[in-house]
């Protein structure tokens, strides 16, 4: 199995309680980068930040354009930014929304398809749209692994269903055990 790199998160509806949960179970010797989008409404002054850190032992942060990756940190996308994972890097686009969403679920995981392949996991939460749908397929015609949050768990069920629908998963798992699985799969740091 090929080692794994990164972990890239998609929520929606219900996605702060989902993301805590999932960054809680997580320890601070977490071996890969861990790239989160959240459905948000443009606001520079958003303290979801604070809100994960509080519930994580990893370092919490919204990246600028450039910042390097490293394993064992957490960055959450700008409000009103797309993230992008370039080879080693992350990249913020103002490109036009994505099913009404900016930052976009689909955008992250084809970009962390297209740069890690067989070393990405995509973990799909609790969304209340169909964003993520196209970028789960790209990770899993990659070689990646896919999770999915088991959608009788979730506040909305609309995402993950509509991945589940497209796209075969390696796991459905409820955001309680979600932490545990994704252990299992990354190296120590």
């Amino acid at each position: 199995m090929t080692t794994k790199e990164i972990v890239a998160v998609g929520a929606s509806l219900g996605g702060l309680e989902a993301l805590q949960t999932l960054l809680r179970g997580l320890p601070p010797e977490f071996g890969c980068s861990l790239v989160l989008v959240q459905h948000r409404r443009p606001d520079p002054d958003s303290i979801l930040v604070e809100l994960l850190a509080k519930h994580c032992a990893l370092r919490v942060r919204e990246p600028e354009d450039k910042t390097p990756l490293e394993a064992g940190h957490v960055y959450l996308a700008p409000s009103d930014y797309h993230l992008l994972v370039e080879r080693g890097q992350l990249a913020l686009s103002v490109d036009e929304p994505v099913l009404y969403a900016r930052p976009s679920i689909d955008v992250l995981f084809e970009s962390v398809a297209d740069a890690y392949g067989p070393a990405a996991v995509g973990v799909m939460l609790t969304s209340s749209n169909e964003d993520g749908v196209l970028g789960a397929a790209a990770i899993k015609r990659a070689g990646g692994t896919l999770l999915v949050q088991d959608p009788d768990t979730a506040e909305s069920p609309i995402g993950p269903r509509a991945v589940l629908a497209a796209t075969e998963v390696d796991a459905v798992i409820d955001v309680d055990s979600m932490a545990d699985a994704l252990v299992k799969l990354c190296r120590p740091a």
